[in-house]
């Protein structure tokens, strides 16, 4: 049956999905005409806010291209490579490679988001080396294990709201994880995503006619010749011994900071492993800088787009108008539903404000005053923003990005399986956000 619903589905989203960047164009200008008609903003005060808030991500913008060029990186050096490949080796079946590939990513991206989004993709581009089989699928599958980052360890909400001195600490004080991320409640829809993902996944498995199967230069299979130093600047280039001299402090750092500091994993200490991992693997200046430019051509939409997404984000806060769609919600609750309605509000608001962060600071100060005004459960509120914030990634593609760049696939390839998963994986968990 999923089968049959999938290739509908996706045949529609190869036809009308533009390209990401048309993509976000119409969201800006949508955010524009809300801000106008709904909140009565001047159309000159929606330019200004745009304008002024379309660089705010550009640290951020640099530490996603980041997990992708260095993820790249360290997937492609010999060793990592070689686990790659024999772990790839256990699946020998097209059914099988789609829930391995399906598994994986889930768990990576369980701990940590960035982590997830790279090595789903490059074990997916593995297994298609291995395997016959769909790779729109296989990819989309990687990127379908995306949707539990927020209810995993590295989420964004429920660890600001565990950390002494955020900015609500004084409506609700400090919510260790043990309510939010290890909360029962939570496991339990996180255990539900780990059965349902995969096996969804593997029933939408197209039929031979119908699949599509990928090519050699999408997989990027084609050996360099070997290089031999003759100057003393190659012979720099291709010496082992100043790559360790340089690799091997970044790992003794990296250390320090988890065994000593007692430090915690985040996007800059990721980004950080995978570099210093990807110099001492390569071996070789001349190896890694190869490894680099392959890997940068995948980064070409996180560059243009993330500013335009910036954009967006300021004009849906500083018009009020993520807070008015949420006040719309709130106002239809009772404390048993407004887990629900907070997790259907911020499903939308993440269409246009896709970061964790930001959304909680536009969503909070609405939803916490309602939430104890009701009675409601604070802790499952808070989870219902984070997995809102998580669920519609799968129809946005600000997030597959790197996913897509190190595939070499356009969004409109994924986003058919995806909308299969939108809709199944969105009523599981609105559902037990209330029930259990």
């Amino acid at each position: 049956m999923l089968r049959a619903l999938s290739q509908p589905a996706v045949k529609l989203m190869e036809r009308y999905l533009p390209d990401p960047f048309i993509f976000v164009v119409l969201l800006t200008l949508i955010a524009a005409a809300a801000a106008i008609l709904f909140e009565g903003t001047h159309p000159v005060a929606v330019a200004q806010m745009w304008g002024d808030g379309f660089w705010a991500l550009l640290a951020f913008s640099m530490q996603m291209l980041l997990v992708l060029v260095t993820g790249f990186i360290l997937a492609s050096s010999p060793p990592v490579k070689k686990v790659l490949a024999l772990l790839a080796g256990l699946a020998k079946t097209p059914g099988a490679a789609i829930l391995l590939v399906s598994v994986v990513s889930l768990l990576a991206s369980w701990i940590n988001w960035g982590f997830g989004l790279v090595v789903g993709a490059l074990f997916a581009k593995e297994l298609a080396r291995q395997v016959r089989v769909d790779y729109r699928l296989l990819i989309a599958a990687a990127y379908s294990g995306f949707v539990i980052w927020h209810g995993g360890v590295s989420g964004s909400i429920p660890l600001t709201v565990a950390t002494p001195g955020h900015f609500t600490e004084g409506q609700i004080g400090v919510i260790g994880t043990g309510d939010t991320i290890f909360a029962g409640f939570n496991l339990i829809i996180v255990a539900v995503l780990f059965v349902v993902i995969p096996l969804v996944n593997r029933l939408m498995l197209p039929t031979e006619q119908d699949s599509v199967y990928v090519t050699r230069d999408q997989l990027g299979e084609d050996e360099k010749p070997v290089f031999t130093p003759t100057r003393p600047a190659e012979y720099l280039e291709s010496s082992r011994v100043l790559m360790l001299l340089i690799g091997v402090p970044g790992l003794l750092f990296l250390g320090h900071y988890w065994f000593v500091r007692g430090g915690a994993i985040n996007l800059n200490i990721v980004n950080f492993m995978f570099l210093f991992l990807g110099i001492v693997m390569h071996g070789t200046a001349r190896n890694l800088l190869d490894a680099l430019n392959d890997g940068i051509k995948g980064g070409a939409g996180i560059v243009i787009q993330f500013p335009f997404y910036a954009g967006i984000m300021a004009i849906m806060t500083q018009s009020g108008l993520a807070e008015s769609l949420s006040e719309g919600f709130v106002s239809i609750s009772t404390a048993a539903t407004l887990p629900f309605w907070t997790f259907l509000s911020a499903g939308i608001v993440n269409l246009f404000v896709p970061s964790g962060g930001g959304q909680w600071a536009v969503q909070a100060p609405v939803i916490l005053p309602a939430a104890q005004a009701l009675g409601a459960d604070i802790s499952r509120v808070v989870m219902a923003v984070a997995w809102g914030d998580s669920w519609t990634n799968l129809l946005q593609p600000f997030w597959a990005l790197p996913m897509l760049g190190v595939a070499g696939l356009k969004a409109k390839d994924i986003m058919g399986f995806c909308l299969i998963h939108l809709v199944i994986t969105g009523t599981i968990i609105g559902t037990l956000l209330v029930v259990l």
